[in-house]
């Protein structure tokens, strides 16, 4: 005979915490043995993982058990006695009319997410009007919907677990502000992962092992008698699970964290991902003043201010002669990293086109990007600042009132325009760029039929250079001078791009044969260029938003940042490889010295090729702020953690980073807080 389960919470609750448990053990054995792990940690180190890491994962267990109550509380007859239940009936069903027809919190999100929440909330309501008017269906209702949640728990941890394997595969870290972007623009992610691997088999997998388990957990049980015994029960459960919650809270919130070695892989490893995902959902903005290291205001602004040779708020920029001012074509490489190159050390040959282009153009071999993400480096290459704690200004919602490189070109008479295959919705790129006075040309505004291949990101890198051509042929006939930042989407996963154009031997979809691809389509471009009346009137600058990938011993390895920028005009700059370490913020400013530009800058780059230059890279994470100079790496980091790391390279392009026992080189730290505060607490806009 089944045993009768009317304590649902209580009898599902521990078997659902050793599921959890056990798929975090399995994660972490994964993790350390991935390709991407770097295993050189002490055996304190071994200990956290595993013990601390299973306090993670009991706490966030509690926490994510708060549904599950929630439904416990609500499975009992007692909500459909007259008139409670005719009352709560009603006001359900007016909260559903009133998001549906009139307003819902989640459009400002756009995309799938509010037709989401809509489908849900009519759903929910149709099965509650169902059981207050049809009581003979509420037992066998009751059955189904335990059934369902307990597997749909099930479904959601086995997910979860699979998606922290495969983003770990592709970033090295557990989840962070990534993930919380990819949840957000759910069209592109999701058709990304349809079209990067075999989700149908995957699902059905998942599927498979969580009705398994679901079936063997209630296996003879009886659980249509499911529900709240008693009001004595509920409330010791209640008062169990919320000191529960509290005590998990405080533990992952302020406790853990405090554990972590000098090793971010055995730091990442012990953490739960779940969590970190929640805690980067609602931090996308941090307080510098409450996270970071300080400087006394007058003191920040006054170094800053000599650092950038400004007087005030401004630097006068002042050439001799008369300006030589000349189209600009800005390309920015989707996910390029240096090390793809032959110059910094690939030996694969799949960037032929960029290889010789390298040996006629003016090339800057230690330039860094600023950051991890493609809104990191549109901010710093259009902006001209060092990266902002959290989340990228781009992606924030008061994204105008910036001086950027469009400005300063528009005062010149240029037409300013940004280019991207994509829709530039997605990141907030299409807003930041609007705000900044440039036109938006994206994938909305493309002739249809003259797309050769697009994916679930976007067209084809040649699509968008096709469409970049045809402005620049009617701009150019037009008599006007153009400014035009076009942003590539092809070397990005699924690595899918049109039929023919490269021979390459391996895996079609991988990322070489997308960088190879990508390359393909730059020199394509550029020959194209090379015919058109304009070309020799144009500067083309090519560099990358960011590396491909951010994974290493530190939480900011140089390696990952170092990226290729190069400066290609025959008729005005003659080839030369420079040395000096410098960064993104700093592309717009040469170019306009190049031109012999007179204007006054609020940017904090400077003209590389000037001899006042002062060589220094700035990149960040969304918490950890990069200072490298004089071979002294600074991160500025939340709680007002600061650590210096020396630095050396064995081998060329390749850095070691040291950590330091304490502060190193003072001034390297005060230069680095005067220009991470300045330029965060003005948000950009001095």
């Amino acid at each position: 005979m089944d045993r009768k389960v009317k304590d649902w919470f209580g009898f599902f609750a521990p078997r659902f915490l050793c599921l959890t448990l056990l798929l975090g053990f399995v994660i972490r054995i994964i993790l350390i043995f991935h390709p991407l792990t770097v295993v050189d940690w002490g055996a304190v180190d071994w200990i956290k993982i595993f013990v601390l890491g299973f306090l993670n994962d009991v706490a966030f267990t509690s926490i994510a058990l708060i549904p599950a109550f929630i439904v416990y509380t609500f499975l009992t007859d007692d909500k459909y006695k007259s008139p409670y239940g005719y009352i709560l009936t009603a006001l359900f069903t007016l909260l559903t009319l009133y998001v549906v027809f009139f307003n819902d919190i989640t459009d400002e999100y756009g995309g799938p997410l509010p037709r989401i929440v809509k489908a849900v909330l009519i759903f929910l309501d149709v099965c509650l009007v169902i059981k207050m008017f049809v009581p003979s269906v509420r037992k066998t209702w009751r059955t189904v919907s335990v059934f369902l949640i307990t597997m749909l728990y099930i479904c959601i941890s086995i997910t979860i677990a699979f998606s922290e394997v495969v983003f770990w595969s592709e970033f090295g870290v557990r989840f962070n502000f990534i993930a919380v972007d990819y949840l957000v623009y759910t069209n592109e992610v999701i058709g990304n992962i349809m079209e990067s691997y075999p989700m149908p088999l995957l699902i059905g997998v998942i599927l498979c092992i969580s009705g398994l388990i679901c079936f063997l957990m209630v296996k003879g049980k009886d659980i249509r008698q499911s529900g709240v015994e008693s009001w004595k029960r509920w409330s010791l459960t209640l008062l169990s699970l919320a000191l529960s919650c509290v005590i998990s809270f405080a533990f992952l919130h302020y406790g853990y964290r405090h554990f972590g070695g000098d090793n971010l892989f055995a730091t990442q490893i012990q953490e739960n991902g779940c969590w970190d995902f929640l805690e980067a959902f609602v931090s996308n903005e941090l307080d510098y003043e409450q996270f970071y290291p300080m400087l006394p205001e007058d003191e920040a602004s006054s170094l800053q201010q000599e650092l950038c040779g400004m007087d005030g708020n401004v630097r006068m920029v002042k050439p001799e002669g008369d300006p030589a001012l000349k189209n600009i074509v800005l390309i920015t490489i989707e996910s390029m990293s240096a090390s793809f190159l032959t110059r910094y050390g690939s030996t694969e040959g799949i960037t032929p086109n960029l290889d010789t282009l390298l040996g006629k153009s003016l090339v800057f071999d230690n330039l860094f990007a600023t950051g991890n993400r493609t809104v990191r480096g549109l901010e710093a290459i259009t902006l001209c600042i060092p990266p902002s704690s959290g989340e990228s200004l781009v992606k924030r919602e008061d994204c105008s009132g910036f001086f950027s490189s469009g400005d300063v070109l528009r005062s010149l008479g240029y037409d300013t325009m940004f280019i991207y295959g994509g829709d530039s919705y997605f990141d907030n790129m299409g807003a930041f760029f609007s705000a900044c006075g440039y036109d938006i040309v994206d994938k909305k505004t493309y002739d249809p039929s003259s797309i050769v291949f697009s994916n679930i990101w976007g067209t084809s890198d040649e699509d968008t250079y096709r469409e970049a051509l045809l402005r620049f042929d009617e701009e150019y006939a037009s008599g006007k001078r153009f400014f035009a930042h076009i942003m590539t989407i092809s070397n990005h996963r699924p690595y899918t791009y049109p039929d023919g154009r490269i021979q390459f031997d391996g895996n079609p979809m991988s990322r070489a044969a997308a960088v190879k691809y990508t390359d393909y389509a730059i020199g394509d471009f550029i020959s194209k260029a090379e015919s058109r009346d304009w070309f020799d009137d144009t500067i083309f600058v090519i560099l990358a938003d960011h590396c491909a990938s951010s994974a290493g011993k530190t939480s900011l390895p140089l390696e990952c940042y170092h990226i290729p920028a190069i400066i290609y005009c025959p008729s005005l700059v003659s080839p030369e490889y420079v040395g000096k370490v410098c960064s993104q913020i700093d592309i717009m400013p040469t170019v306009l010295s190049l031109m012999n530009v007179g204007y006054e800058s609020k940017f904090f780059g400077d003209d590389i090729l000037s001899p006042d230059f002062k060589e220094r890279a700035f990149m960040a994470t969304y918490q950890d702020l990069g200072y490298y100079s004089d071979s002294v790496m600074t991160v500025l980091s939340p709680v007002r953690k600061i650590q210096q790391f020396s630095i050396t390279s064995p081998s060329p392009w390749q850095w070691e980073e040291t950590p330091a026992d304490g502060v190193i080189d003072g001034n390297n730290l005060k230069e680095a807080e005067a220009y991470y505060q300045v330029a965060n607490l003005s948000k950009g806009r001095l």
